[in-house]
């Protein structure tokens, strides 16, 4: 049976919402883990930004950016409305929330992590910089189980990677921070089946 192909990388956040999203729908893909020293001609070819996750359906088209392959995703089974359809208020603030982490905070996650390439600051000016976003997370849990409601929507799929990844820069830190709402949502997801799921370790395709 031929099922779609979703170039993917383990530990890449925007990887890792797609496969969350896939699994979520239950929809079948063949996983092709990449190297990013010696990335897949086929990739390459049908995605020239060569950058991951990239969704090759079964007709040929080619979805190049993990939101529109979440949106996919949800277009063919979304059985818990994950995409807030009925709740257009609710799905602003969803939207208003991954604008932010996919602008700013991303910027000042990737300066926090890599803050040796960014000397013009200091890593904890960087660090600082991303807070001001964690502190509207924990705003907004400090009201409700999820970023949007009590219940899981494609705002947590979405933000949840980006926010695992700025934790792990200094966990000491972020396990001590007063962010007691957002350190709980955390482990949530990390511990989630959803997510221990899509972590599972695969070759490294080198076709």
């Amino acid at each position: 049976m031929i099922i779609p192909i979703l170039y993917s990388y383990r530990r890449c956040p925007y990887a890792i919402r797609a496969r969350m999203a896939l699994r979520y729908s239950q929809i079948d893909v063949e996983i092709r883990e990449i190297s990013l020293r010696n990335k897949p001609s086929h990739m390459v070819e049908v995605s020239p930004k060569g950058t991951v996750p990239v969704l090759v359906l079964t007709d040929g088209k080619v979805i190049e950016q993990s939101l529109d392959i979440i949106d996919w995703a949800f277009s063919q089974s979304d059985p818990s409305d994950l995409r807030l359809t009925c709740c257009p208020d609710k799905r602003k603030k969803a939207d208003d929330l991954i604008t932010e982490n996919d602008g700013y905070f991303k910027s000042a996650l990737d300066r926090y992590k890599y803050a040796d390439r960014f000397p013009e600051m200091s890593k904890e000016t960087y660090r600082d910089q991303g807070v001001h976003y964690l502190e509207r997370l924990e705003s907004e849990l400090s009201r409700s189980s999820f970023l949007c409601g009590n219940q899981l929507s494609v705002a947590d799929i979405a933000i949840f990677p980006f926010v695992r990844q700025f934790a792990a820069v200094d966990e000491t830190w972020f396990n001590n921070s007063n962010y007691l709402n957002l350190r709980t949502w955390l482990d949530f997801h990390l511990r989630s089946e959803l997510f221990l799921q899509i972590m599972q370790k695969n070759p490294t395709y080198m076709g």
